[in-house]
């Protein structure tokens, strides 16, 4: 989605890449909107295409504005020459003059500008993700520790359907890169565990993620059928991103927006987007498929709160509400351990008297435990889970 952007290292200095990718210097004055002219803050232009040189837009964006970024800037790819087939038909490879520079030291100037001015109209908890390949990921990750940014993740996308090393000259470049930053050591970056684990059959999600190119009636192409762009990702890519380091309602900016994948799915998944597009055919081809999408019930995208984020409840409190009662017995799931329930919250098992955690971890000989998964008292029903009675009163406590 990347396409060939100036930055700006101060509010009076532009570098200006040429579409050679050769910089040059031109001093110019830091625009300000009408809003900051007046002294009002600038008002987001949510769910809208910006076309316009990225670190210029981002410049324009009020501070601490966006919950999230997705970056897929140019590569950097550094082609030699034409890459054919084995039987000599050419491969629609990516040689666009956005994604060309004439040294390391100009691409790098490239994305230290682009990071600094998003890393400004980041929230103080937003975070990151910039997704490259060999070419580039390596020199973009180590400019985000530079800036302050701070490295949560780098994520393996694999493709399951990659494009072949024609030349058989080196391994099938099989993967891209992405690397998940908040915006600083402190930022209380948004992750949610539990969904990610509860649709991964309550495994824990991988950084390693397998998924197909995008094909068929997702790429998006013209009516001679040509690709409209050369580096359109997967939706599965950036909904996977989307739920599990964001909320419905945040703000998800994607300066190098291409076609607009970061807004399809973002609409799709009840967030607002800004992107910023520099190319005005790649900018219309986005409108009008973002047009076409319908959002999903909120049903199907809400998200569920985290263990984490739901109130305390000690185990006494279901002793005092009468969930369980004090010399009542509890299990384990095979019916191999019982302590008893005294009236203070503790149990005890023989000489041992303890919390559900200390008690569940002496019975089975282990360092910890999580007693409210451990264990159970006899109902009718049959064995009921401790962590389904305090349920009820977390249920209760939220519904007053």
């Amino acid at each position: 989605m990347g396409i060939l952007r100036t930055g700006t290292t101060s509010a009076a200095v532009r570098i200006q890449v040429s579409r050679t990718g050769r910089p040059a210097l031109a001093p110019r004055l830091k625009a300000r909107s009408l809003h900051e002219q007046i002294g009002l803050p600038a008002e987001l232009p949510l769910d809208q295409i910006i076309v316009d040189d990225c670190v210029a837009a981002l410049e324009r964006l009020p501070a601490a504005s966006v919950d999230l970024i997705f970056a897929d800037p140019p590569y950097n790819l550094q082609l030699g020459g034409d890459l054919r087939r084995p039987d000599d038909s050419l491969v629609d490879a990516v040689d666009d003059d956005w994604d060309k520079f004439s040294s390391f030291a100009d691409y790098d100037a490239f994305t230290r500008a682009w990071l600094t001015a998003a890393r400004r109209v980041l929230k103080p908890d937003g975070a990151l993700w910039v997704i490259g390949s060999y070419h580039n990921i390596f020199r973009v990750g180590a400019i985000l520790q530079d800036l302050g940014f701070w490295m949560l993740n780098d994520i393996v996308w694999r493709k399951a359907n990659p494009m072949p090393n024609f030349r058989g000259r080196r391994f099938t470049n099989a993967h891209e890169t992405l690397i998940w930053a908040a915006r600083g050591e402190s930022s209380k970056y948004t992750f949610h565990y539990e969904a990610l684990k509860g649709g991964n059959d309550d495994l824990q999600m991988r950084s390693d993620w397998y998924l197909p190119l995008c094909t068929g009636e997702e790429r998006l192409k013209d009516g001679a059928g040509t690709k409209v762009h050369p580096t359109q990702k997967p939706e599965a890519l950036l909904a996977r991103v989307m739920l599990s380091a964001s909320n419905p309602g945040d703000v998800i900016l994607d300066p190098f927006f291409g076609t607009g994948t970061t807004g399809a799915v973002a609409k799709a998944l009840g967030r607002r987007f800004i992107g910023i597009e520099r190319d005005t055919t790649y900018a219309e081809a986005a409108r009008k498929r973002i047009a076409g999408i319908q959002p999903l019930p909120p049903e199907a995208f809400a998200t569920a709160p985290s263990k984490r984020s739901e109130p305390r409840v000690p185990f006494l409190s279901l002793v005092e509400a009468g969930l369980v009662k004090a010399g009542e017995t509890v299990t384990d799931a095979k019916r191999r351990h019982t302590a008893v329930i005294r009236a203070d919250g503790t149990l005890v098992l023989g000489p041992a008297v303890g919390s559900i955690h200390k008690v569940g971890a002496l019975v089975q000989g282990l360092p910890s435990c999580n007693g409210w998964t451990f264990w159970h008292v006899e109902r009718p029903a049959g064995l009921t889970l401790l962590d389904d009675l305090r349920g009820e009163i977390r249920a209760q406590m939220t519904a007053a």
